[in-house]
């Protein structure tokens, strides 16, 4: 009974509130998709891969809630690596080009890129763009074909751990 309580309480909070609609793209209670139907008791979201997720509305109105659509705008950032000895200039200039011929990232706000980490293996760049919302996920995608299909024409590699063993010989 309690439950029930709780979870009709959360589903009057979300229904006046309106934390999301129906349509949005959210991460809730460890769950991440589309809002299909929000109800007194529970909301139902449908996951990318079709699973149709009930979620109580109780733990849904007092817990952390991500609504991926409430804004326009998306920002979509990688972490890319290049290998050590590789020219920095090559790869700004790639990342610019892959930028530039990708009508659906944003001008303003401007992209932006920088050195993020010097790692075992590689040479961290973390580069920022954004998108409309609904570009996201095809802009992520794209973006990552074009860096492992592309990189070798600007002379660059993508690296993978590596370790050099020595043997000493001792007679």
């Amino acid at each position: 009974m309690v439950l029930s309580l709780q979870n009709f309480a959360g589903g009057v909070v979300i229904l006046i509130l309106k934390p999301f609609h129906v349509g949005d793209f959210i991460e809730a209670q460890g769950y991440t998709g589309t809002v299909k139907e929000i109800s007194i008791f529970s909301t139902m979201l449908n996951t990318a891969d079709k699973k149709l997720v009930i979620i109580p509305n109780g733990p849904l109105s007092t817990g952390a809630l991500i609504n991926f659509s409430a804004e326009p705008l998306r920002r979509a950032d990688w972490t890319m690596g290049i290998a050590y000895g590789d020219d920095v200039g090559n790869f700004k200039k790639a990342i610019n080009d892959f930028i530039a011929e990708d009508s659906r990232i944003l001008k303003d706000p401007a992209p932006s890129m920088g050195l993020s980490e010097l790692a075992d293996s590689s040479v961290n760049f973390t580069v920022r763009v954004w998108v409309d919302g609904a570009d996201y996920w095809g802009v992520f995608f794209d973006r990552n074909e074009k860096v492992y299909t592309r990189f070798g024409d600007y002379k660059l590699n993508i690296p993978f751990p590596q370790m050099d063993v020595h043997v000493h010989n001792n007679k």
